[in-house]
């Protein structure tokens, strides 16, 4: 039985990962080097120490990751504030769910993204829980997110529902042992052995039936 849901954040809410590749594309494009097609899926659901090693390692850099986490954050929130792109069904899913189930976010995005795009979308107030990967270790698709999540809301992983989009995420939540509803994202749709990990696949958040999960 399903206790809680648990939503990424990063092409499942809003259509952030398009803004993501262009913001890491900027900034090596900045330094000198190209940041590539494959870079950007090899990273895909990795945190922000993570992806900014990639980066270092990709244009061969000397600074901080730190230093590349705050330019790319500045980045996103500037692109955000000029359209945040939720993704259709988005509000209405989490509003539904939300008078019937504590909720969490659990995404690969830095906490402060992520405050400042459920604060934007105006759902802030409907989430229990906030747990973004840089606070946790690992990013997707190892589970440490989605657990830490479970934990936050006091409950075995058993009793929790995902939306994910991505192969890193989908992966990461059947790792963790937990209901996984995967919501393709078209710009980077999760490949096909990640797709047989979900117990549910939709094609948008708007198809998503309450009835689904109360069975």
């Amino acid at each position: 039985m399903i206790r809680a849901v648990i939503f990424d954040m990063d092409g499942l809410l809003v259509d952030s990962e398009v803004y993501w590749e262009e913001a890491r594309r900027r900034y090596c494009a900045a330094q000198g080097c190209t940041w590539r097609a494959e870079d950007e899926l090899a990273v895909k659901g990795n945190n922000s120490h993570e992806w900014a090693a990639a980066i270092v390692k990709r244009c061969e850099l000397h600074e901080q990751p730190a230093q590349i986490i705050e330019a790319l954050v500045a980045q996103m929130r500037a692109m955000y504030a000029q359209k945040l792109p939720l993704l259709p069904g988005a509000l209405d899913a989490v509003q539904t769910l939300s008078g019937r189930f504590p909720l969490a976010v659990a995404s690969s995005s830095p906490p402060a993204l992520i405050d400042y795009v459920m604060a934007e979308a105006g759902i802030r107030d409907r989430f229990e829980v906030i747990v973004s990967a840089d606070q946790v270790g690992r990013g997707k698709p190892a589970p440490d997110v989605f657990l830490v999540a479970a934990e936050k809301l006091g409950l075995s992983p058993a009793f929790c529902a995902v939306f994910e989009d991505s192969s890193a995420g989908i992966l990461a939540a059947r790792a963790a042992g937990m209901f996984v509803i995967a919501v393709p994202n078209p710009h980077y749709p999760p490949h096909d052995d990640a797709l047989d990990q979900a117990d549910m696949v939709l094609d948008s958040l708007v198809e998503f039936q309450l009835e689904s999960l109360q069975a």
